[in-house]
């Protein structure tokens, strides 16, 4: 049973004026134009935090009441970023210098998160880390914590003290790692377990269970992973897949019963409607269609294949027709570049150039919006401007920069046309600079101008 926040019924209450958009489809597998709604002069009404109408500010004008109206005219409103992979632990390690995959996890990760055994710090670190993705627009995300409890803990507590729709868990890893990071297959359980019942649906705040990779974990606590999803159905599963060819080659050879390395989680219960795979940039076409058949998800996380020289995600093989599977976003901080999805959308574009494809603006905001949602199972709640869902969403500014504003010269565009052509220089040009605020439930949380809020 979800516990609401505390907050008095007043706030996030009011009313937006700006040019609003949102995806209301997917355009891979429908006309754009069908799958995008936009007001180019919007108004989107807010009451105690969820969408009560959006349309035309001419139509709902003398629908505002009481409640303050807020200008953002001259900016374009999204619904709030999710970015369905990141590493909060890894944020003081961010462009870390040489390494791939494995020897990156050795030699830089590892020692890292060992720090995390600190409560305090953790705290730290959890604060920072949130500031960053409301600077960034990112409103929602799933994280991987640190395999100490206190981690966890210290993360939903920062969460929690902003009032946002936060995923997390503990990482479970009993092998192939220090000592100083190793659980046990029964300790994991046990933790998680508490961490779960003492987290999940408190608030916004739903609980993951989070083997690191499938090489950091012995069968016995996969098993014991899915026994957790068993007796909690509506918590997430979290972890890596496929993301460089010499891990695969590990994974079969640390499980050579299984019939490659998704087959591993498959065949201990892990793969299934609410379960998210970062990366998947070595699956096959078999392993494609067994995520599509399970309705399991992907994150796409651009910044972090390039930085580690992984390889390029085969999007259009996950969005293929025939057997599609649900794809969001994921920075992968501290393997990714950057905490900005605007960011991670461009490398994104140019994974899909490289592999003979185009990513158009839409498409983009798809996966940085609805689509992160649905690979969440959270499209009832977040990734559009439906009646009901969370008010959580982003003002961006397509003139923020000297080079944003020479590009995007005519204002506000009228038309779909001269709107995707603005929305593609902020999915290629946009960053946090580009973020003019960003709203939590109807109250603002950041703003470029405001210090401090």
């Amino acid at each position: 049973m979800e516990h609401q926040p505390e907050r008095p019924v007043s706030q996030g209450t009011v009313a937006i004026r700006g040019a609003l958009l949102d995806c209301i489809g997917d355009p891979f597998y429908q006309p754009e134009d069908q799958a995008v709604r936009y007001f180019a002069d919007g108004l989107l009404l807010v009451r105690e935090g969820q969408i009560e109408a959006v349309g035309a500010y001419k139509a709902l004008a003398d629908r505002v009441g009481d409640r303050p109206l807020i200008d953002h005219s001259g900016s374009l409103i999204i619904p709030g970023l999710i970015d369905t992979h990141i590493h909060y632990p890894q944020t003081g390690m961010m462009a870390s210098y040489g390494e791939q995959l494995l020897e990156w996890l050795e030699r830089y990760t590892f020692p890292t998160e060992r720090k995390f055994a600190d409560p305090a710090y953790a705290r730290q670190v959890a604060d920072l880390f949130l500031d960053e993705l409301l600077k960034n627009g990112t409103t929602t995300a799933l994280v991987f914590a640190a395999v100490f409890p206190a981690s966890v803990d210290a993360f939903f507590e920062a969460a929690e003290a902003r009032h946002l729709r936060m995923i997390s868990g503990k990482v479970m890893m009993d092998r192939n790692a220090p000592d100083y990071l190793c659980d046990t297959a029964q300790s994991s359980y046990e933790e998680s377990k508490a961490l779960i019942e003492k987290w999940h649906g408190r608030g916004r705040l739903l609980y993951a269970v989070t083997p690191r990779f499938a090489a950091t974990s012995t069968e016995a606590q996969l098993k014991l992973a899915a026994k957790l999803l068993d007796e909690f159905p509506d918590v997430y599963l979290h972890t890596h897949l496929s993301e460089n060819v010499s891990e695969v080659a590990w994974i079969k050879e640390l499980f050579p019963q299984y019939d490659g390395y998704l087959d591993v989680y498959d065949q201990t219960g892990l793969v299934r409607s609410r379960s998210l795979f970062a990366h998947g940039v070595q699956l096959t076409d078999d392993e494609f269609r067994r995520l599509s058949e399970a309705k399991a998800a992907i994150s796409f996380c651009p910044t972090s294949n390039l930085f580690l020289g992984s390889g390029l995600f085969r999007l259009e093989q996950a969005k293929n027709p025939e057997h599609p599977v649900k794809v969001g976003l994921g920075t992968d901080v501290g393997a990714g570049t950057s905490f900005s999805l605007l960011q991670t959308t461009n490398e994104a574009y140019k994974v899909a150039q490289l592999r003979g494809q185009k990513l158009s603006a839409f498409k983009a905001l798809f996966l940085a919006t609805l689509g992160g949602a649905r690979a969440l199972c959270l499209e009832d709640k977040l990734g559009s401007f439906d009646l009901g869902k969370e008010a959580d969403f982003v003002v961006l500014d397509p003139q923020a920069t000297p080079l944003l504003a020479l590009r995007n010269q005519g204002g506000i565009p009228q038309t779909l046309a001269a709107l995707e052509d603005l929305l593609f220089s902020l999915v290629i040009m946009g960053s946090d600079r580009a973020v003019a605020a960003t709203y939590i439930m109807g109250e603002r949380a950041y703003s470029s101008k405001v210090a401090s809020l």
